[in-house]
């Protein structure tokens, strides 16, 4: 299976556990790994036989600006939801990082998730 990396996603929501984060929000970044088949646009040259990668950066950044969960897990979960939901992917590997407002902490914290497409 072939795949599509989309890195350095970076948006400013309101996801987040402490009332300060709801109210004054933060920065998110993602990293996608998109899994489905290349092999058609790999012979047509054609943007329609393809997937437009540019919809994917849409949706991630109308879901981080819009979207008031509480922890950052839904958030990563509604990501790839709405990913899998594409025709094309067959499955998503999706990592949210975030620097939480904890005092004394200067690091980041991310959480990585995989998921395929169920066949019905």
């Amino acid at each position: 299976m072939d795949a599509i990396e989309i890195t350095g996603l970076r948006y400013y929501g309101y996801v987040g556990y402490f009332p300060e984060e709801q109210v004054l929000g933060q920065w998110f970044e993602v990293d996608l790994t998109l899994w489905l088949d290349l092999s058609v646009v790999g012979q047509s040259d054609r943007l329609e036989d393809t997937l437009n990668y540019a919809e994917v950066v849409e949706r991630v950044r109308q879901l981080i600006e819009t979207s008031k969960y509480k922890m950052i897990e839904r958030l990563n979960t509604a990501i790839i939801d709405a990913i899998l939901d594409m025709e094309m992917v067959q499955k998503v590997r999706s990592r949210v990082i975030k620097w939480p407002p904890i005092p004394g902490f200067r690091g980041n914290v991310a959480i990585e998730m995989i998921r395929e497409k169920q066949n019905s």
